[in-house]
């Protein structure tokens, strides 16, 4: 999913993406620890947003 040609993914593509439910998806996204943008009521996520997320809270340092 995230080697999808889409640059901008929605929420149920994140929760595919981080294996994650809605309930915690909504909860990074309000908090601001993964960085998106809203268009209207809808979040849209940048993919590189979410590597980058994935990077910042990995266990081990992957740079």
């Amino acid at each position: 999913m995230i080697n999808s040609e889409n640059d901008v993914l929605t929420v149920e593509e994140l929760m595919e993406v981080l294996y994650i439910g809605r309930n915690y998806a909504y909860k990074i996204l309000n908090s601001g620890d993964l960085k998106a943008f809203r268009v209207g009521r809808k979040w849209r996520i940048p993919r590189l947003c979410i590597e980058e997320y994935i990077i910042k809270n990995s266990k081990y340092n992957i740079l």
